[in-house]
């Protein structure tokens, strides 16, 4: 519930910035300038109020950003799902018309009072009136810009999407980032048993659950790779509150308490193992089709590596020496060194811990 929470919020916050901005915007590119136009062709002062006018579009743009934010989340979470793309289109956009018809009907009553002028409000005005279809046909284009920015934003990972458009990754840069790579433990049997078709659904509905942890400790995904995921995190975000740790902690718990779901629907319960791991790389934009944002370096090898090695000491979680020296609050963990490694096509060798919650039931 608190995961939902904190998604709707987001999204509540975001819609009721962009839409505020939006009609402070649409308001200016109609009325801006509109006294000084008119006066060319009379000398008589037409007393338009076009401070009034800003006023009742930050009313439009607060009133829409709240109700836009309502309809997306519940199509969002509850009937988005159960529909084609094309019908919940069709379906958002008739919600969306009779929202603007009472949002615009009730504001003009208001209107009428406060510039002491006659409107067309009666019964069907909106049906002939250009205002209301100029409102109609620019909500649709500023609905349509901020669903692409959602859209790339759940592409490419939050804030990345602003950093292709100014260019951040056009050539390469060297970043110091955490990386966690998480597997899941007996796939290939999994694989067997369910069949290609329930298996993907089965991953299809772990890595929905992962999507749920993600934006509370602050992590993004590199990329899905069949059943195994790659998550990353800047510096900062990944050491604050141990964010990079106490994902995977938060990950783990979330399938158990799923586990019903997971055993009545696939008769299994999954487990992923992880290996996480600290360093500089180097991020780049790839790729003309189908662009990409690609991290080259050894921090990559190195934790798909820690990783593979969690059957080799029946651990689920594995850390290197650079992560666990940025831990804070260690006490709060199980840490066991597994000693140091040479991994494969290193000549270094690394050290390796082990980390688990204090007093957990190995699976």
């Amino acid at each position: 519930m608190g995961i939902r929470i904190q998604s709707f919020l987001q999204l509540f916050l975001s819609s009721l910035i962009y839409w505020l901005l939006a009609f402070v915007f649409f308001i200016a590119i109609r009325y801006n300038g509109l006294i000084e136009e008119l006066a060319i062709y009379t000398d008589e002062d037409l007393g338009l109020p076009i401070f009034a006018y800003y006023k009742y579009g930050l009313i439009l743009g607060l009133l829409i950003g709240v109700f836009y934010a309502l309809i997306e989340y519940l199509f969002d979470e509850h009937i988005s799902k159960k529909l084609s793309l094309g019908f919940s289109l069709i379906t958002k956009s008739f919600v969306y018309l009779i929202l603007i018809i009472i949002v615009l009907s009730l504001m003009s009553f208001r209107i009428e009072e406060q510039i002491d002028i006659d409107l067309p409000n009666e019964k069907g005005w909106w049906r002939t009136d250009p205002f209301f279809w100029n409102t109609v046909i620019y909500f649709v284009s500023a609905s349509i810009v901020f669903s692409f920015i959602r859209i790339a934003n759940d592409k490419f990972g939050r804030g990345m999407f602003i950093n292709i458009l100014l260019g951040k990754y056009r050539k390469p840069r060297e970043e110091e980032r955490i990386l966690m790579f998480l597997d899941l433990k007996n796939s290939t049997k999994i694989a067997e048993k369910l069949g290609h078709v329930s298996y993907s659904k089965f991953i299809q509905d772990c890595f929905t659950d992962l999507n749920k942890v993600l934006n509370r400790h602050d992590a993004e995904v590199y990329q899905y790779v069949g059943d195994e995921a790659v998550v990353t995190w800047s510096e900062k975000k990944g050491f604050d509150k141990n964010n990079c740790v106490n994902l995977y902690l938060a990950f783990k718990d979330k399938l158990k308490k799923r586990n019903d779901h997971y055993i009545s629907n696939y008769a299994f319960q999954p487990i992923f193992k992880a290996g996480i791991h600290f360093g500089k790389l180097m991020i780049a934009e790839v790729g003309t089709i189908k662009k990409e944002i690609a991290y080259h370096g050894d921090v990559i090898n190195t934790a798909s590596r820690i990783q593979n090695l969690c059957k080799t000491y029946d651990a689920t979680l594995l850390a290197s020496e650079t992560v666990l020296k940025n831990i804070k609050n260690k006490k709060q963990y199980l840490i066991e060194s597994k000693g140091s490694i040479k991994l494969k096509g290193k000549e270094k060798a690394t050290e390796i811990f082990s980390i688990s919650e204090i007093n957990d039931n190995k699976l």
